[in-house]
């Protein structure tokens, strides 16, 4: 008991003793802390005093395209311990392969009548994907904030990092180093924060050649299979949308003999778990992860509480970490 006391108030940031009030039902607990108090019983899995099992969670979807990329998951417990702190539940939705869809999930989800939901890296970044199930939460008020770029008019509070500064600060960073011929691995055409990359990086280089722009899958496998092409057309720097398709990159050029940094310099996007124990160390674009996941979690309740919010998107600046696995361009 006093194991699971200690652990509900280390989750909520309060004492022992108001968990202890909350369980026995005594006064003098805000509403608030009460709500979150009960929320963390929820999450670290004990059973509900009895008294207290009526009253219904207030629950929060929270879908992710994947946990294979720890962006993810590094984005999961930001945003799932934000909302445990206010008294809400997050249910967390993983898409899989030929399994359940994110349509599949918003119907799940309003069956359970969620508070609210937050959506990470999903189908409202592909402009070419279905978007129906989006309108369906629109039209009943589901609260809704979307974390990275959106297609247009959907109408939902958007919390995203800026890539097109991202791309600048990776590019002159490889410019700097004296490499001239810079490659890009992306994600698919439709995918709007690959866009919004390659715009980026057309304002940079105009004269940049189609044949330095490689599409890819977000895995390791498409990674290495795109930058095994931009190899093969002579670049030296490579920029790329994702940790893991920099990590298949490193391995393109490894499977070609070429060293990493030596003959070739690659960055990555997103900063998340591992890349500073990577061989070498991943350079890479830092994603902060910490304030988009509050920011996106105080607009979801800020809706919740009845508060109208415009339909904007929150810019975070991302931040450029130099490691191993860039250096001077190999003069030839």
């Amino acid at each position: 008991m006093t194991r699971r006391l200690a652990q509900v108030a280390q989750k909520v940031g309060v004492s022992e003793a108001t968990v202890s009030r909350v369980l026995n039902g005594k006064p003098g607990v805000s509403d608030s802390t009460r709500q979150a108090v009960l929320s963390a019983l929820d999450v670290l899995g004990y059973e509900r005093p009895t008294q207290l099992r009526g009253e219904r969670a207030r629950l929060v979807g929270l879908v992710l395209p994947e946990l294979q990329n720890p962006i993810f998951p590094a984005f999961a417990e930001v945003i799932g311990g934000a909302l445990a702190q206010l008294g809400l539940t997050p249910v967390l939705c993983t898409q899989t392969k030929g399994g359940v869809s994110e349509a599949d999930y918003v119907e799940l989800l309003l069956q359970q009548q969620v508070s609210g939901v937050v959506f990470a890296g999903g189908l409202y970044a592909q402009a070419d994907a279905p978007h129906d199930h989006y309108r369906q939460l629109a039209d009943r008020n589901i609260p809704v904030v979307l974390v990275n770029a959106a297609i247009e008019h959907l109408g939902f509070p958007c919390v995203s990092c800026d890539d097109a500064v991202a791309v600048e600060q990776a590019w002159r960073h490889l410019h700097s180093l004296g490499h001239e011929r810079i490659g890009l691995v992306l994600g698919p055409g439709d995918h709007m924060p690959s866009g919004r990359k390659l715009a980026a990086a057309r304002v940079l280089a105009p004269e940049l050649p189609d044949e330095h722009i490689a599409r890819a899958m977000f895995s390791l496998e498409g990674g290495q299979a795109a930058a095994t092409r931009l190899l093969d057309r002579g670049v030296t720097g490579i920029i790329c949308a994702s940790d893991p398709l920099a990590l298949g990159a490193v391995r393109a050029a490894r499977r070609r003999g070429l060293s990493v940094p030596g003959e070739v310099s690659v960055v990555g996007y997103d900063d998340s778990a591992f890349m500073n124990c990577t061989e070498p160390p991943l350079t890479t674009v830092r994603q902060p992860i910490e304030a988009m996941g509050r920011a996106a979690v105080e607009l979801l309740n800020a809706q919740i509480g009845g508060s109208s919010v415009t339909p904007e998107e929150l810019l975070f600046e991302p931040e450029l970490v130099v490691r191993g696995s860039t250096a001077q361009a190999p003069r030839h």
